[in-house]
């Protein structure tokens, strides 16, 4: 393994992606419009290394409008490139898709911007997705997304609520 994988992982952003490992129970709101209540319901998820400690893997279960859904996010930080970089899959929200998001170059925050197709029969329209995950302490993260529709207006789409269970 390469000494700058090795440092990233000791005190770079491998380490910072490292400290989301563990279970996780929490709360998740969806907002479907903006101004609008958003629906709010319990989310139970597990993060893990996995890779060496190359990428985290986020596994979670929830429910929207009282219907289960699950999901998997595995997240990592490209060194040479210096971006953290994610893909995403979810049986809510993303259909049969999967999206790839990554952050700025050089960026120390956890924050990706990926896009999706919403397709209908009359249209395709392409919409941004921006991840931020913020570690507010050993034991609570927030993990919040923003839809970013063609036009580049930005609406709070998710916001999970976590602590720590082990």
């Amino acid at each position: 393994m390469s000494e700058k994988l090795e440092t990233s992982k000791t005190s770079g952003a491998h380490y910072e992606l490292s400290r989301l490992a563990g279970e996780w129970e929490g709360t998740t709101k969806t907002w479907f419009e903006p101004d609008k209540t958003a629906d709010e319901s319990s989310m139970h998820g597990t993060m893990r290394l996995i890779l060496n400690g190359r990428f985290i893997m986020h596994e979670y279960k929830g429910s929207l409008g009282d219907k289960p859904f699950e999901g998997i996010a595995i997240f990592g930080y490209h060194l040479a490139l210096g971006k953290f970089q994610s893909v995403w899959i979810d049986s809510f929200h993303n259909g049969t898709a999967m999206m790839f998001s990554e952050g700025k170059k050089g960026d120390n925050n956890i924050t990706m911007l990926g896009s999706y197709a919403y397709v209908t029969p009359e249209m395709e329209q392409h919409w941004g997705w921006r991840t931020e995950i913020v570690i507010v302490s050993d034991d609570e993260i927030m993990i919040t997304a923003y839809n970013i529709s063609p036009e580049g207006d930005e609406d709070k789409a998710t916001e999970t609520r976590y602590k720590r269970v082990k």
